[in-house]
């Protein structure tokens, strides 16, 4: 596994920070791989895929830049820079990091990427930082841009749900929440940031980014021994444009806010997770689980540090039962998920 031993004077200086650079690079990634974690993912496919496509097919030089870049492993460097971290920064000032690359370093940073030698249409190209940059540029303004006020909005609550866990719990405690079952703390400062097989390395003397994006994908990346990031998928991902529909009865039953609750627990998520996704306070989730605990609505379980929630089979039965409370009976509004 690979993992980070972080010194006391990084981790005070941590902070999570907002990337439209990073929430692109994400989404080329979902491109890529043509595959969709969540229904609002597979309508946001269908929308651009084929005009990715198309994109790449008219420039198959930047189709094989593409693949080489994200690798089979690893992402190229200039792929994914770190974020400044001063400030949030436009589209347009992050991607000035990668056009800086020297294209003779692009091609070494290629070759770790893809693992070995470097296909000849690229070794020969003196504008591989313009042209990953164009396809970066073109993801940004057909994909993300239109929709960057709503996503803006899903991340910004992923923050505040895990700033409110971090006053709880600590760093250990959120971090131990970013990728359950790929990213936990294992103490004595030492951070596993994936399950590959990784050295070590001392993260010490420089500043600890944390950045959601929200397809799900994540990475890790730093500036010399400056600045690390940490890319995690933040918990909008699990959720489509909408969410989950509250049935009418279900919430007249349990009320509106603690049936949304109900209704999301289909799948094991976590207390921050909930805030996020239903937009509703700590506190406020907080005991909606309490009451659904107590009813033996839903059960909670551990994944390592994280505590997750998931329906016991009585509130499985009571949530379907409402969706359709009649046998054969066909009723809108169901879950989404």
């Amino acid at each position: 596994m690979g993992w980070w031993r972080i010194g006391t004077d990084t981790m005070a200086g941590s902070s999570f920070v907002l990337s439209p650079l990073a929430e692109t690079v994400a989404s080329l990634k979902t491109l890529h791989a043509a595959a969709a974690a969540h229904p609002g993912e597979r309508a946001w496919l269908a929308r651009h895929l084929p005009a990715y496509r198309e994109r790449l097919a008219a420039e198959p030089l930047d189709a094989l830049l593409v693949r080489a870049a994200i690798g089979p492993t690893w992402n190229a460097d200039f792929l994914t820079p770190t974020p400044p971290g001063d400030r949030e920064r436009s589209f347009e000032e992050e991607v000035g990091a990668v056009l800086a690359t020297e294209p003779a370093d692009a091609v070494d940073q290629l070759a770790v990427a893809i693992g070995g030698p470097v296909p000849e249409p690229l070794r020969s190209a003196r504008d591989l930082p313009q042209r990953l940059a164009g396809v970066l540029g073109w993801v940004w303004r057909e994909t993300v841009r239109p929709e960057w006020a709503r996503r803006r909005r899903i991340l910004e609550a992923d923050v505040t749900a895990r700033t409110a866990l971090l006053s709880r719990g600590g760093w250990a405690a959120a971090l131990d929440e970013l990728c359950p079952g790929k990213m936990r703390w294992l103490g004595d400062g030492r951070l596993q940031v994936n399950t590959r097989d990784y050295p070590p390395r001392r993260v010490d003397g420089g500043r600890l980014l944390l950045v959601p994006v929200t397809p799900a994908t994540g990475w890790v990346s730093w500036e010399g021994t400056e600045r690390y990031a940490i890319v995690y998928p933040c918990a909008g991902v699990l959720a489509d444009t909408t969410g989950p529909m509250v049935p009418e009865a279900l919430g007249a039953l349990l009320g509106t806010a603690r049936a949304g609750v109900l209704v999301r627990l289909g799948t094991p998520l976590s207390t921050s997770q909930l805030v996020a996704l239903t937009g509703q306070g700590l506190g406020s989730v907080g005991r909606h689980l309490k009451v659904l605990l107590d009813a033996g609505l839903v059960r909670r379980g551990r994944a390592g540090r994280s505590v997750l929630y998931e329906w016991t089979e009585a509130g499985a039965v009571l949530v379907a039962a409402q969706e359709d409370p009649r046998p054969g009976a066909p009723r809108g509004g169901g879950r989404s998920l």
